[in-house]
Parts: structure tokens; sequence; C-alpha cells
């Protein structure tokens, strides 16, 4: 056991070598509500603008970025905790550059990994070569432990939501247990699929009407993504609304969210938030006592 700390240590040390990293999972709660579409067009924006962008696809049962993309890949993460390949030899570039981390295929949680893979992941993030400044996660759906997990060890989550009674609840659901359960009170919420900005701005009110009456939480309205056939085309040609169709309604706001993105605060501490995540991910929440039944 000693000697699994110390393999451990090594690690984290290793990674105080890499630069700050912004860290963003990009979460919904309801699958269907176009977080992964969402995902990639971001990263490609902020690509666009200089911007080193890694995405994690960290949808471990149903991995779809990869389909959307429309490319190949040899190895996934799977891979890399079976000491197969380094994390290096996984990454697959996406358009405009953006590093993509496809997902491991299985039901697997990265919260139910053996000490030795917990080692073997932190090595292989801080062993990584290709330079990052954002890495954007793009969880599952649901509220699982692995899409909490995820959401909790990011330094921003943003919460993809549509006008639908589902998404809503579902959202709620997701923003409740991580703000009660986990300690992630700030939540960026991105309404998509709407018609109007006025309409997405009824959403946002729809969703805090409920959260600041039983929650704390911070809920911040970063974007209200229109409804557009546009993305709908891109998707099927398995391309990017961005790069398809840069002037579309969708794209231009979807450029808009990736500059407000690229503004919010760096990590503060100096030593690079990556090794943050991977460690803040593989350590379970302390749970407080639960003195008063409910």
């Amino acid at each position: 056991m000693t000697s699994w700390f110390q393999d451990q240590a090594s690690g984290l040390r290793l990674m105080q070598k890499t630069s700050r990293v912004q860290v963003i999972s990009v979460t919904g709660g309801k699958g269907g509500v176009g977080k992964t579409n969402i995902t990639l067009n971001m990263a490609a924006a902020m690509a666009m603008q200089g911007k080193k962008v890694m995405v994690l696809d960290a949808d471990l049962g149903l991995a779809n970025v990869d389909v959307l993309l429309g490319i190949r890949i040899k190895y996934n993460l799977s891979h890399v905790l079976r000491g197969e390949c380094t994390l290096d030899e996984v990454l697959v570039e996406g358009p405009h550059g953006v590093k993509i981390i496809p997902a491991t295929s299985g039901n697997q949680s990265m919260t139910e990994l053996s000490p030795l893979q917990h080692v073997s992941l932190i090595r292989a993030f801080s062993e990584m070569k290709a330079p990052v400044d954002i890495l954007l996660v793009d969880t599952a759906a649901g509220i699982s432990d692995m899409v909490l997990s995820f959401s909790r060890a990011a330094q921003e989550v943003m919460v993809v939501v549509c006008d639908e009674p589902t998404s809503i609840t579902d959202a709620y659901a997701l923003i409740k247990i991580l703000s009660r359960d986990y300690g992630v009170f700030r939540f960026k919420i991105v309404a998509n699929m709407v018609r109007s900005e006025r309409e997405g701005r009824e959403l946002f009110s729809k969703l805090t009407r409920v959260t600041d009456r039983f929650l704390d939480a911070a809920l911040e309205l970063v974007a209200c993504i229109p409804f557009d056939g546009n993305l709908r085309l891109a998707v099927r040609r398995q391309a990017l609304v961005v790069s398809q169709y840069p002037k579309s309604p969708s794209a231009q706001a979807i450029y808009r969210l990736a500059d407000k993105a690229i503004s919010w605060p760096a990590p503060e501490r100096a030593g690079g938030h990556l090794q943050f995540f991977i460690e803040n991910l593989l350590t379970p929440p302390m749970a407080e006592p639960n003195v008063w039944s409910e």
C-alpha cells in the first residue's frame, strides 16, 4: 500500500510541470439535449482563436464523439489503463486541430478503478506531451456516479437544457445532487434549441424559479443556442456547424459562447489544473454526517 501512495505522489509531482488548464464539464441530465454537439462546436470555435483544446469523451458506455465527427479510432482510454499504449497514442485529431480522447467502451466507472489503474491514469495524463489550454469533458446523460464524478472534478460545470419538461426536471435533479452531495454550487446554463433569446431566458427562469427556492446553487445563463436547421444538416454530414455554416444562427451563438468561456477565470493553482482534475476525479467526496432524516 505504501508503494501505491508513493507511485501516486510521484505521478502528481510530474503533473506539477504542466501549464494551467481550464477544465469544463458539459453535462445535461437528460439525453438528446445536444450536449455533444455543443461540446465539439465550442471546442472548434475555441481552437479557431488559437487555443489548444482537448475533448474527453466521458460517456464510457455509449461513446459518440467519433461517430459525430466521422473519424475512426484505433485506441481508447481502456488501452491506456491496460498499459497497451500511451495517452498521446490514443489522441485523435478533430477539426481545427482539436485533440480528442476517445471513450472507453463498456460501463466501467472511473470511480471504480483499482489502485493500480489510478496510478496508470494519473501517470498517463502526467506524461502526455500534447499541449492543452482547455479540456472539455463531454459527460454521459443521466445522473450516474460517473457523470457526477466528472462534473465534481471539473472547474466549471456547464448544464445544457432545452425547453422540455423532462429536460428541465432532469437538469434540476443533476444540479440538486451536485450541490447537495458534492459541494458544487456554481453552474453555467446553456439554453439549447430555443426559437429566440427571449424563449431561452424564459427557459432559464423556469429552472431558476425552482433552484432559487429549494437549492443553494448559483446559476448563470451563458448562452441561448437557437433551433437551426443548419446544425442538423451539419450533423448529417458528420461535420461541425461552426465549420460548415459559420454564419448560421447556431454557429454565431456558439462562437459567442466560446468567447465567453475563454474569458472565464483561469485556475488559481499555479501548478496546473489538469492534475487536480484527475486527482479530484479519483478521490471520493467526503460525505458529511446525515444528522437529520428527510
